[in-house]
C-alpha cells in the first residue's frame, strides 16, 4: 500500500480519511525504490528489467503453482472476477467501489455461493537470468478489519522459480502493508502447491506449508517444520527467537476485534447506495467493535480462527476443495486505470495534551500493474536474508542494501501483586494485537505476538502511535536511522541468518527501538488517568521526559518537543523526571487515584524541584504509615501481622520513625525555599541535613520493617530509596 499525505490532527469528534477516493487497497506494498533505507529492498532501480515470456509458458508454470486457499469461516469476501463491476468515467475504464460491493453482496447471497471465483497470474523473466516469478493476485471487493478498512482488496502471492532446475526457490506471500514483514520461505520442497491461510476481512496471507494444512506455524513443532524461514527480529533479548513476520492472531492465541467502517457519519450498510448490504454482510458481530475506546478492557471472549471454505485451482484435482477457482492472465484486467471509491472513516487516538486528537492515515494504492514489484517482483522481497540468498544465485538480483526498522514490544499495564493497593503496577503480555502507526509516514501496521514492526522506514524524525482495543493510546517521538543523532534509541544489528537463509553478510540494518528498552506498556482503557506536562513557562528548554512506578520501574520515557501526555494505570505510584538541555533534573510526584487527568505545569529542574519531590515522597510515605500505625490502613500480611510484638509496641516504634521522617520532610522544604530564593550556601546545607536525616530515617526503617505488613514494607523502602536517589542528584546538580 503506498503512502498518501498526512491529513493531520483533528478533534475525536471527527473522522480522517482511510480509503482514498481513486484507490484499490493493495496489501503488501512497497514504498518505492532506493538505496537510503526507506524499503526492505533497496537498489531495485539496478535491477535488469523482466520481461513477459510466451503465454503457453506462463500458462505452465501458473497452473503448476497455482496456490489452495483456506478461508477463515466469517470469510465474506472471496477472491472474485471484478470485471463485472466496470463502469466507464472520463473515458476511463474503473471499478467503483459501490458497485463491487453491492454486486458482490448481491450475487453472493442470491446464489449462496462465491461469486465468480477467480485467480490472476502474471509471470516475468528476469532478463539474461533462469529466474522466473510467477505473480497471483486476487481480487476482493471490500476490506474489513481493524481501523484499517476500504474498498476493493488485492493480495498477491510471488513464487520465484529457476526455469533451468525446475524448481522453486522462494515464496512471497503479502501482508498487511509495505513496513510489516511479508511470509516468506527459502527453498520450498520441490513438489510445493503453495497453501495460504486468508486472514478474515483483512485477506493477508499466511503460508501454510508442513503437514498442518489449516494452521500457521511461526516456528517448528515438534516434527512439524515452520511455514515462514523469515529470520528472528533480533535486537531485543525477548526476540532473539521470534520470526519477523505478521501472521493469524487468532490462530496464534491472540485476540484483535474487527472494527465497523463509517462513511459520512453512519455504519456503511445503512448507505443508499448499498441496498444489498446490511450488517450480516460484513464480519459477524461476536468479533467485531464499533471502536477501539469502545471498550474499558481488552476483549477477552473473541472466538479463535476456525477454516472455513477452500479454494483450488479447477484445473487440479484438489481433494480439499469446496470451490474451484478460473486461472486468468492479468492482461485481461490492464485496461482497468482505477478502483475507485469513496473516504471511509476511523478513529486512531492520539494522547495529547489536553485532549485525544485524532490522526488520518491512508493505506492505499493504486492497480497492481502500475506497482514497481509488478515488473520487478523482487520488490516486494521483504527478508533481506532471502534477497542476499536469490543475489548469491542470480546476477539479475541485487543484494539487499541497508535497511531501517522501527521496533518494540506491546504489553499490558496491571496492578503489581507485590504492592499495596494503589502503590504500584507491573507488566505483563497483552492478550489482544495492536495497531501501530507512523504518522510521519503515514502506515498503519497490526502488530504480531505483540511485536510492533516497521521495516524500511526512511531516515529522520517519526512520531510511533499505538492503539489497541480496551487499551489506552500511546504516542512518542523514534529517531530512525541516525548516526549520531544523539538518541540510545538505534542500535546497529549485523543480518543473522536463520539455518535455511545465506548470504547475508554484510547486511547493514539500524534499528530503532521505541519504548523503554524496547516495550510499550498500554494501560486499560478503565483504569486509566491522562498525566498531563506542560513545560510552556519552564526555567530551562527541556529535553527529556520519563514516568518510574515505585514497583513497575521506568513505565515512559521520551523526547520533549513541547506540552506532552502519557497515560498511567490509576494503581500506581509515579515519580515524573524531566530533564533540561543542560542536564539539569526536575523531580515530581503523582499518585493519580482517580481517573481526572493529572497536570504538570512549568516542570522545573534543579535543587528546589529535586528538594520538594523529597518533601513530597516523605509526607505521602509518612502518612501511609501512620495509618498503619492507628489501625487504618488495616494489615494485610496476616504473617507480619502475627510477629507483631504488641500493637502497643509497633505505634511507639513508628513514631520514633515518624518524627525522623518530620525532620527529613523539614530539611526538604528548607533546602527547596533556600534554592528558589537563591541562596546556594544555604541550599547545600539543607541538602547536607537532608542526606543525613535521611539517611538515620532508612536506619531506623530497616529496625522496624519486620513488624510492618510485607507489602506496605516494600512499598515504602521504595520510596525511601526514591528520596534518596533524588537527594544525591539535587546535592550534585549545578542549578538551584
Amino acid at each position: 500500500m503506498a503512502d498518501a499525505d498526512d491529513a493531520g490532527l483533528r478533534r475525536r469528534s471527527l473522522l480522517g480519511a482511510l480509503a482514498g477516493t481513486g484507490t484499490a487497497a493493495l496489501a503488501g506494498c512497497p514504498a518505492g525504490g532506493g538505496g537510503d533505507g526507506t524499503t526492505p529492498t533497496p537498489g531495485d532501480t539496478d535491477d535488469p528489467p523482466t520481461e513477459t515470456p510466451d503465454d503457453e509458458t506462463a500458462r505452465r508454470l501458473a497452473e503448476r503453482f497455482a496456490p489452495t486457499f483456506a478461508f477463515d469461516a466469517a470469510e465474506q469476501w472471496f477472491p472474485t472476477d471484478p470485471r463485472p463491476y466496470t463502469r466507464e468515467r472520463n473515458g476511463e475504464t474503473v471499478v467503483d467501489g459501490f458497485d463491487a460491493f453491492d454486486g458482490y453482496t448481491a450475487a453472493f447471497a442470491e446464489s449462496g455461493d462465491p461469486p465468480a471465483p477467480t485467480v490472476f497470474y502474471h509471470v516475468v523473466e528476469y532478463a539474461e537470468s533462469p529466474l522466473a516469478v510467477v505473480q497471483f493476485w486476487y481480487y476482493s471487493a471490500f476490506d474489513q478489519f481493524a481501523t484499517n478498512f476500504h474498498w476493493h482488496d488485492w493480495e498477491v502471492l510471488h513464487v520465484f522459480v529457476d526455469t533451468d532446475a525446475g524448481e522453486p526457490q522462494l515464496l512471497v506471500a503479502s501482508s498487511h502493508s509495505p513496513r510489516v514483514p511479508n511470509n516468506e520461505f527459502l527453498d520450498p520442497p520441490s513438489d510445493t502447491v503453495p497453501r495460504i491461510l486468508s486472514e478474515l476481512g483483512s485477506h493477508s496471507s499466511a503460508l501454510s506449508l508442513n503437514d498442518r494444512p489449516n494452521s500457521f506455524q511461526r516456528l517448528p513443532l515438534e516434527d512439524l517444520s515452520a511455514d515462514i524461514t523469515n529470520r528472528a527480529v533480533g535486537v531485543l533479548e525477548q526476540l532473539t527467537e521470534l520470526p519477523a513476520a505478521y501472521g493469524l492472531p487468532r490462530d496464534e492465541g491472540l485476540r484483535l476485534p474487527y472494527v465497523v467502517p463509517e462513511l459520512d457519519g453512519a455504519p456503511i450498510y445503512e448507505h443508499e447506495r448499498l441496498p444489498a448490504v446490511d450488517r450480516e454482510a460484513l464480519v459477524p458481530e461476536n468479533l467485531t467493535i464499533r471502536s477501539f475506546d469502545a471498550l474499558s478492557n481488552p476483549p477477552a471472549d473473541l472466538p479463535t480462527r476456525e477454516t472455513g471454505t477452500i479454494f483450488g485451482y479447477a484445473g487440479r484435482s484438489d481433494a480439499d476443495a469446496d470451490i474451484t477457482y478460473d486461472l486468468v492472465p492479468t492482461s485481461e484486467l490492464e485496461d482497468i486505470a482505477a478502483f475507485t471509491g469513496p473516504q471511509l472513516s476511523f478513529e486512531f487516538a492520539v494522547p495529547k495534551f489536553a485532549e485525544d486528537a485524532v490522526a488520518s492515515h491512508i493505506s492505499t494504492a493504486g492497480t497492481p500493474w502500475n506497482q514497481e514489484r509488478y515488473a520487478d517482483p523482487a520488490a516486494d522481497i521483504t527478508e533481506p536474508a532471502h534477497r542476499a540468498a536469490l543475489a548469491d544465485r542470480y546476477d539479475a538480483i541485487s543484494p539487499p542494501g541497508p535497511i531501517n526498522d522501527v521496533i518494540a514490544t506491546v504489553s499490558e499495564v496491571i496492578q503489581s501483586p507485590d504492592a499495596p493497593d494503589g502503590a504500584g503496577v507491573t507488566t505483563t503480555e497483552t492478550a489482544v494485537e495492536a495497531i501501530a502507526l507512523l504518522r510521519s509516514d503515514p502506515v498503519a501496521a497490526p502488530t504480531f505476538r505483540g511485536v510492533s514492526m516497521f521495516r524500511g522506514v526512511e531516515a529522520g524524525s517519526h512520531r510511533l502511535t499505538i492503539n489497541a482495543p480496551g487499551l489506552a493510546p500511546h504516542d512518542e517521538p523514534v529517531a530512525v536511522g541516525g548516526e549520531g543523532d544523539g538518541t540510545d534509541a538505534d542500535v546497529t544489528a549485523s543480518a543473522t541468518p536463520q539455518p535455511t537463509a545465506t548470504g547475508t553478510e554484510g547486511v547493514e540494518r539500524t534499528a530503532s527501538v521505541a519504548g523503554v528498552d524496547g516495550e510499550i506498556p498500554l494501560v486499560p482503557a478503565a483504569d486509566a488517568a491522562k498525566l498531563e506536562v506542560n513545560a510552556d513557562g519552564a526555567d530551562a528548554e527541556l529535553t527529556d521526559l520519563a514516568v518510574d512506578d515505585d514497583f513497575g520501574g521506568r513505565l515512559y520515557e521520551t523526547s520533549v518537543d513541547g506540552p506532552d501526555a502519557v497515560y498511567v494505570h490509576r494503581a500506581g505510584a509515579y515519580t515524573t523526571e524531566v530533564r533540561d538541555v543542560d542536564g539539569a533534573v526536575g523531580a515530581f510526584r503523582v499518585n493519580p487515584a482517580e481517573a481526572a487527568p493529572v497536570r504538570i505545569d512549568r516542570p522545573n529542574t534543579g535543587k528546589a524541584s529535586l528538594a520538594s519531590f523529597v518533601a513530597s515522597i516523605t509526607n505521602e510515605t509518612a502518612d501511609r504509615l501512620a495509618s498503619l500505625g492507628s489501625g487504618d490502613g488495616g494489615d494485610d500480611n496476616d504473617d507480619a501481622a502475627d510477629a507483631a510484638p504488641s500493637a502497643a509496641g509497633k505505634t511507639s516504634t513508628l513514631g520514633g520513625l515518624l518524627r525522623a521522617m518530620e525532620a527529613v520532610s523539614g530539611a526538604a522544604e528548607r533546602a527547596a525555599e533556600r534554592a528558589e530564593a537563591g541562596d546556594q550556601q544555604g541550599t547545600d546545607r539543607a541538602l547536607e541535613a537532608l542526606a543525613s536525616n535521611l539517611q538515620r530515617v532508612v536506619e531506623r526503617f530497616d529496625g522496624l520493617r519486620d513488624t510492618l505488613p510485607e507489602h506496605e514494607a516494600a512499598a515504602t523502602d521504595r520510596r525511601f530509596r526514591q528520596a534518596q536517589r533524588r537527594t544525591n542528584q539535587a546535592i550534585a546538580s549545578e542549578k538551584l
